[in-house]
């Protein structure tokens, strides 16, 4: 009987150990779309000195390239690009990465003390030339989205020539101005709420609001509809990234590690020096998409910035029921949109 149970047991251990290392390590893929001349690719790819994962996928090659910066800073977006992105794919081709240290292109034993927006910004230069090579395209479109709208705001000052057009989803400006938004929005919802906690931590935090040395706190701004209120917020889970096809559970470590430093690093930097003092020009045509509810990045604060911005063709549009993510939460408003404007 000892035996037996010896046996049972290290039984048990190989099959834990053998699950254990099919989570961890099992290959990655992302899934396939149909059609002569579709493309679904997740791959790994050394840019500028560091690996990259880069993910293109649509369903005709010769339709335009979107190129995609996500936000965070270090929220990967690939774990769930193609549920959201699903309908622009039909008509585009859309590539999606994880920026430097950021979920897998974090890289366990690499030095990221240099990293910075600059960084990030030379970066997505160099993905782009990578792109529009391996795709055959002269030009692409750029879209960033929140903390990716400071880089990719950045990105089109320093090389117009590279892109059709620059698109802003939930654009980032001037933070203190965003914040103090957010703060003045929160906490009229939370007194209307009557929810004490959060009026009293709310003001115990306006000094710092005030002096652009803090943001509203996250959990408070999705609890009012600031994030998101036609969908859940799309952002990656643990379990998700897990589960999905194109991440393990490895990947969903380096995603967690990486979002940290990340944002240590690079909220401070965005903070101290916001995009309405770097940039009053673009040489490109480009758009800012906001929600009117979006207290992530302030539509009014976007306007702002916007306003004094000098450029050939330029435009604001609102989408009245949407916050932080207006092309996820009005997804076929945005789809009819962008074929609209780059296809029609």
């Amino acid at each position: 009987m000892k035996k037996v149970k010896q046996t049972m047991l290290l039984c048990l251990i190989i099959t834990v150990m053998a699950l254990s290392i099919a989570v961890l390590y099992f290959p990655t893929w992302t899934a396939s779309i149909e059609g002569s001349n579709s493309v679904h690719v997740l791959e790994q790819v050394n840019i500028n000195g560091t690996d990259h994962e880069i993910m293109i996928r649509g369903q005709d090659l010769s339709n335009p390239v979107i190129l995609y910066i996500h936000g965070g800073p270090g929220a990967s977006e690939i774990p769930y690009a193609k549920k959201v992105q699903d309908l622009l794919e039909t008509r585009f081709t859309i590539v999606n990465y994880d920026q430097r240290a950021s979920g897998k292109s974090y890289h366990f034993f690499e030095d990221y003390t240099n990293l910075s927006a600059n960084l990030l910004v030379q970066d997505a230069l160099a993905i782009t030339d990578y792109i529009t090579t391996r795709l055959g395209k002269e030009k692409v479109i750029l879209m960033g989205h929140s903390y990716g709208t400071y880089i990719g705001t950045l990105a089109a000052q320093q090389a117009p020539d590279k892109y059709e057009a620059y698109i802003g989803v939930g654009q980032m400006a001037d933070i203190q101005q965003s914040e103090t938004d957010g703060w003045n929005e929160m906490m009229e919802q939370a007194r209307l709420a009557g929810n004490d906690e959060d009026v009293h931590q709310l003001e115990q935090i306006y000094g710092a609001i005030a002096q652009g040395q803090a943001f509203v706190p996250r959990d408070i701004v999705k609890r009012y509809g600031g994030a998101s209120r036609l969908i859940d917020s799309p952002e990656a889970s643990f379990f998700g990234m897990t589960f999905s096809s194109e991440y393990t559970m490895l990947d969903a470590i380096r995603y967690n590690k990486g979002i940290i430093f990340s944002q240590e690093v690079l909220i401070g930097e965005a903070m101290h020096h916001p995009l309405p003092s770097m940039i009053t020009k673009l040489d490109l045509p480009f758009y800012f998409i906001m929600g009117d509810y979006d207290y992530m990045t302030s539509s009014h604060a976007a306007k702002l910035f916007f306003d004094n911005i000098e450029a050939e063709h330029k435009e604001f549009i609102s989408y009245k029921q949407s916050a932080h993510y207006p092309h996820y939460e009005e997804k076929q408003k945005f789809f009819n949109w962008m074929v609209d404007t780059f296809i029609h």
